[in-house]
């Protein structure tokens, strides 16, 4: 069944909004966070905001967690050496925020771990603080990273460190 709020949400969103919430300079700072983070260990980040889905989408009932699913695969996070890429995805019309992990960390770090980040930034972002949401998320997990997947001598960057609006 169609929750109707939510397609409302989703209808009814100004396209724009995202610019409101996450400007030029916040996307800056988050992206210098990325870079940053992953000079402390092997792992990769993204960071994807998404305004909202597809009324079609929101239709057929896929949870913002599904889309996060489809867009670690879209953005191929899950394409590193290591298997150790992250995904940080907002999906701002249903206020959630989901973190995605490869199979390489995930065998370290358990979902929880993930969830409870996401929670702690979903507080900052009801609050509207969302550059400090942002990055305490980042620093949490560049902690968890550093510790399961410390830098090697040859550290690449694989993924770019540019938050990406889907």
């Amino acid at each position: 069944m169609v929750n109707i709020k939510r397609w409302f949400r989703h209808a009814f969103m100004l396209p724009w909004r995202w610019r409101v919430l996450f400007p030029k300079a916040v996307l800056g700072d988050i992206e210098k966070a990325v870079k940053y983070s992953e000079h402390q260990h092997s792992g990769e980040l993204r960071f994807a905001i998404e305004n909202v889905l597809a009324l079609s989408q929101v239709w057929r009932g896929i949870s913002a967690r599904q889309r996060a699913i489809e867009v670690f695969s879209d953005l191929r996070v899950w394409d590193t050496e290591q298997n150790s890429g992250v995904l940080i995805y907002l999906l701002l019309a249903d206020r959630e925020v989901h973190i995605v992990a490869d199979r390489g960390i995930a065998k370290c770090v358990e979902q929880v771990e993930w969830d409870a980040i996401a929670q702690d930034m979903q507080q900052e972002f009801l609050r509207g603080d969302f550059l400090r949401g942002s990055l305490q998320g980042i620093e949490r997990i560049t902690m968890l990273l550093a510790t399961h997947f410390p830098p090697g001598a040859d550290n690449p960057n694989e993924l770019s460190n540019k938050p990406v609006i889907v």
